[in-house]
């Protein structure tokens, strides 16, 4: 049973791991309010339109919450974008993409819902990272660019909010069967590309291992503790074990003993 049912707002709320979080939390009590830019079928929380790449966009679904519950308790940065390809070979276009989602559409809805937390004088702010923030992967360093800006970032509000009240928080996942491998962008690489082979391999081995991953209600679990805790971490990690031991690998590893170490396990 909730000691408190909270109001919460969560972006990337048509699949995967936002879909799944927003139906848990409502199931739990709680009024969810799912922002994206497509409405979902058949769901059990309230979906607002948001596209977190645009400033008007994600002030007017703010806005439209506000007019219909007066306060917001939760934000959940959920709203994110893949991207494999080598860096060589990454369009100025692509990165833009990803970074304009993955770490400026955080930071718009952050800047629009903070000065309602600070008004309320509580507030909670949990941005979904990844695993892979922590380490650069071959062919998706872009995309692991984006999500380690995120994580610094999350440490620099998390300093700049406290007198506030505000808590914030990012959750790591490791790999979760979504859609995401549908929805990845991925370089055109050149005809002549010298890492068409490689890339291949490792682009079907991402595939595969997302594909056979665990289920987003994992996350969804992990996130409606989290937001119950009163003294929460920084960072959550959630995942299989081998990978969230990469986390720690990472730091006690030689460094080049590391980086040997992944090469080895995508065949690299």
């Amino acid at each position: 049973m909730l000691t408190k049912s909270k109001v919460i707002l969560i972006t990337g709320a048509s699949s995967g791991i936002g879909l799944s979080t927003a139906q848990y939390l409502a199931s739990k009590g709680h009024r969810v309010f799912g922002a994206s830019r497509s409405q979902p079928e058949n769901v059990t929380f309230e979906w607002v339109c948001m596209d977190v790449t645009s400033e008007e966009s994600v002030k007017s679904a703010v806005q439209q919450i506000l007019a219909q519950t007066s306060q917001i308790d939760v934000l959940i940065n959920n709203a994110g974008l893949g991207l494999a390809g080598p860096l060589e070979e990454t369009t100025d276009e692509l990165v833009n993409t990803v970074f304009n989602t993955n770490v400026l559409g955080v930071l718009r809805v952050c800047r629009s819902v903070i000065p309602i937390f600070r008004k309320q004088r509580h507030g909670f702010i949990l941005n979904i990272s990844s695993i892979a923030s922590g380490m650069g992967l071959p062919f998706r360093g872009i995309y692991t660019a984006s999500k380690a800006a995120l994580e610094t970032m999350t440490e620099s509000l998390s300093m700049e909010l406290k007198e506030f009240n505000i808590q914030v928080c990012s959750v790591l996942p490791g790999d979760i069967s979504t859609n995401i491998n549908s929805h990845r962008l991925v370089a055109n690489l050149r005809e002549d590309s010298v890492y068409a082979a490689k890339f291949s391999k490792v682009h079907r081995q991402i595939n595969d291992e997302v594909s056979h991953a665990a289920q987003p209600i994992i996350i969804a679990r992990a996130i409606e503790k989290i937001i119950h805790t009163p003294k929460p971490r920084l960072h959550y990690t959630v995942g299989p074990i081998v990978q969230r031991a990469t986390v720690w690998l990472r730091i006690i590893l030689p460094q080049r003993f590391f980086e040997f170490l992944l090469m080895r396990f995508y065949g690299m």
